[in-house]
């Protein structure tokens, strides 16, 4: 009997389909991928593929923006309870609330909100181009920057914008607090400490932590880091991909508990059913995507 990696292959070309996987997927799931990487690499990837089905086993906006930028492609997203909840945390009605109280402002969105969102936004950003899509925006023009105020107060840091934020966050990554990260240190004095600059502790306590890193740029200090230890606040998943660069290192989590239950819908049986059966099958409206396709091109290009 084959395995489910073997099906998983097998199926892959027979659907003549590329297998994408976010930084926070199950190990298994990472293995089987053909890409594994951030948001932003992904949309890149599946901007570039020739193939005709893409399967993203990651979030539902992940599933949306790849089909945003391949319309003719079969996108298909393994379990639908794939969500996010910073990405519900706006809406597209809130948003126009928020532009119609700020006419004229730069709608700045990260890349966690619905489709609906985007095609209300003049960009799309990730954590790893945050900063210089909102340094490329004009010094005069308003600034709305949506919806993570852990990740907009950090760009604001950096580029000393001023900027109206979205009061919205991801509940795991804002539950890591400067506490955890001071208890953390406690017990590994000696181990640099990377985070995520969703995290409640990135901001309130900077002190304590040695690197604000996108999950890409964790991965790329994970393949040149020669320190012995270094302590990881970010959704525990990437610490699979970061042991497997650099198995010298030991990567340990702030916390154990930081898991995304909706990153970890997906398993490799899903992706297995999703690539048989043809399911779950993500489309947008024409003209949600193709209002939002503007913005989301302008990431890539960043």
């Amino acid at each position: 009997m084959p395995t489910l990696a073997e099906e998983v292959a097998q199926l892959k070309e027979e659907r003549q389909a590329v297998l994408l996987a976010h930084n926070y997927q199950l190990p298994e799931v990472q293995d089987a991928a053909d890409f594994v990487g951030d948001s932003l690499y992904l949309s890149r990837k599946a901007a570039e593929t020739d193939r005709p089905v893409i399967v993203f086993a990651g979030v539902r906006f992940m599933a949306e923006t790849a089909k945003i930028l391949n319309p003719g492609k079969t996108v298909l997203l393994p379990d639908p309870k794939a969500g996010c909840a910073l990405a519900d945390s706006i809406t597209a009605e809130e948003l126009r609330r928020w532009k119609r109280e700020h006419p004229g402002a730069a709608v700045v969105a990260y890349i966690n909100t619905s489709a609906d969102v985007k095609a209300e936004s003049d960009y799309v950003c990730t954590s790893s181009n945050a900063a210089r899509v909102v340094a490329s925006i004009p010094e005069e023009r308003e600034i709305l920057f949506l919806p993570d105020m852990f990740l907009g107060d950090h760009v604001r840091r950096l580029t000393g914008r001023k900027m109206h934020l979205w009061v919205g966050d991801c509940p795991v990554h804002a539950k890591m607090r400067p506490e955890d990260v001071v208890a953390a240190r406690r017990e590994h004095p000696s181990a640099v400490v990377v985070a995520h600059p969703e995290c409640g502790c990135s901001t309130a306590a900077l002190p304590e932590v040695d690197k604000v890193l996108s999950t890409d740029g964790m991965v790329r200090f994970a393949e040149t880091t020669r320190d012995p230890e270094v302590l990881v606040a970010t959704e525990v998943g990437i610490l699979h991909r970061m042991r497997r660069l650099n198995p010298g290192t030991k990567f340990l989590p702030i916390s154990e508990g930081t898991i995304c239950p909706y990153m970890k819908e997906v398993d490799l049986a899903d992706v297995r059913d999703s690539l048989a059966l043809g399911r779950f099958v993500v489309d947008v409206p024409p003209d949600i995507a193709r209002r939002a396709r503007g913005a989301l091109e302008r990431m890539i290009a960043s």
